[in-house]
């Protein structure tokens, strides 16, 4: 699982584990290179070299050796030193005490081109030595010895760079593919506990309260990330639930006094005053029935029964003609001919309908016809001739709090109340276009036989 921006555990863990292999291994051969078991850095095959780069002939055509750095500092190193060059013609040259088993030779070995002489186990040991043709500046000739001496860097530097080719490119290219193979497997079962954690995670909802990440599965280096979620989830439930509370008890607290201000205003002598203040009074009873109807929505249980539609708009259209006529509107009412029947929970129904005309009423511009029309299909379209809703706000409209006209005197919780009711009964509500330009906010209904 990655994100953008983020970094892959699976790239990371892979690239980590072949960068430890690749150490690892270059350690281990370094420490076997080090013990020679990989490579003898003193060999007797670093002695032919050195006598090869020597050897020349003279000018009498004899054999001789020429003082180079290589054999100086081979003389100097290797007190014991022995070995005999010789050509196909008779001419030799030698130094040092060379064993009595190699010392007469001569030509018996000629048409041999490189071999190992001697046994080097019993008691005492015998003696070892190598033969071999090599060409030189004094031609082809016959190198015997068995004195070993330290390897040139170019003799090393060779045989690490075999080694490597040969040995340990080969074990890294295998290492690599099944890290590359292997990795992603073993961090897909490692990680399947918080793979299940964080689908969970993505069905959390603000009407789905209460739901906890599962710590099953979940690996113990991960398990304290997990914990601090739930618990973050827990703090975010008791202050939602504290919130609710709050708008709760503050809406109940408002209710005395609205009625009381009502029963007062309804005492004054009618006038252009008394209705403005009527209006003002009449919107703060609103926002209060919203907040409870909010509270309301969270704790109803399932309680749904068929209903119909025609009458639940009849009644709140009857309800609202006058605050509509008096806010200089026509009411229009178009029911279907026959019932339209619904499962749901009329009330609310009946709220959310509400919400939708006091909205028209609202911003429809105080002018032309406000008019509800109940469809065969399980919708109501309620439309008005104002200026509508643009269309990157037709979303928008529908959160918590969100008023299209920021003068707007409304608290901006009706819509939301209205989506909240429809996703309650399985519909949904939608900002459209009337046919006159005005806004059109349809509820859509499930219908019975479709009903999930």
């Amino acid at each position: 699982m990655t994100m953008d921006g983020g970094h892959s555990l699976k790239r990371r863990l892979i690239g980590r584990l072949m960068a430890f292999q690749a150490a690892a291994i270059m350690l281990i051969v370094a420490g076997l290179f080090a013990t020679g078991a990989l490579f003898d850095f003193s060999s007797v095959e670093s002695t032919i070299e050195t006598l090869r780069g020597a050897v020349a002939r003279g000018p009498t055509g004899k054999l001789v050796l020429r003082p180079t750095r290589q054999l100086t500092r081979m003389r100097a190193s290797n007190p014991n030193l022995w070995f005999v060059i010789r050509d196909r013609t008779g001419h030799r040259v030698s130094e040092g005490a060379v064993p009595a088993d190699f010392s007469q030779l001569g030509d018996s070995l000629d048409h041999i081109g490189q071999a190992r002489l001697g046994w080097n186990i019993g008691d005492p040991p015998r003696a070892t030595a190598r033969i071999r043709w090599v060409s030189s500046a004094a031609g082809e000739v016959q190198v015997v010895t068995g004195t070993e001496t330290r390897a040139s860097f170019y003799l090393v530097a060779l045989g690490m760079s075999l080694v490597f080719l040969k040995e340990v490119l080969p074990v890294l290219a295998v290492m690599a593919v099944a890290a590359l193979l292997v990795t992603p497997l073993v961090v897909r079962g490692a990680l399947a506990g918080l793979g299940r954690a964080a689908e969970q995670a993505g069905r959390i909802e603000i009407d789905r309260r209460g739901v906890r990440l599962p710590l099953d599965d979940v690996p113990v280096e991960i398990a304290p990330l997990v914990t601090a979620v739930n618990a973050a989830l827990v703090r975010l439930d008791r202050g939602y639930e504290q919130h609710k509370r709050f708008l709760a008890a503050a809406a109940h607290e408002l209710r005395t006094p609205v009625a009381i201000l009502n029963t007062r205003l309804a005492s004054l002598p009618a006038g252009e005053e008394k209705t403005r203040l009527l209006q003002d009074v009449a919107r703060l009873a609103t926002m209060m029935e919203q907040l409870l109807d909010l509270e309301r929505l969270d704790q109803q249980t399932d309680t749904f029964a068929p209903m119909d539609l025609n009458a639940i708009a009849k009644r709140v259209v009857v309800d609202l003609a006058p605050l509509a006529f008096a806010a200089g509107y026509q009411m229009e009412f178009k029911p279907e001919g026959d019932p339209v029947t619904v499962i749901g929970d009329p009330l609310s129904v009946e709220r959310a309908l509400t919400n939708l005309v006091q909205n028209a009423i609202e911003h429809g511009g105080r002018a032309g016809t406000i008019a509800v029309r109940v469809g065969h299909s399980a919708i109501i379209d309620i439309q008005d001739e104002g200026c509508g809703i643009p269309r990157e706000q037709r979303e928008r409209v529908f959160e918590p709090f969100q008023r299209l006209h920021a003068q707007s005197r409304g608290s901006g919780l009706g819509l939301n109340l209205v989506r909240e009711i429809m996703h309650r009964h399985g519909g949904e509500v939608l900002a459209l276009d009337s046919a006159s330009g005005g806004a059109c906010l349809r509820m859509v209904f499930p219908q019975p036989g479709l009903a999930a």
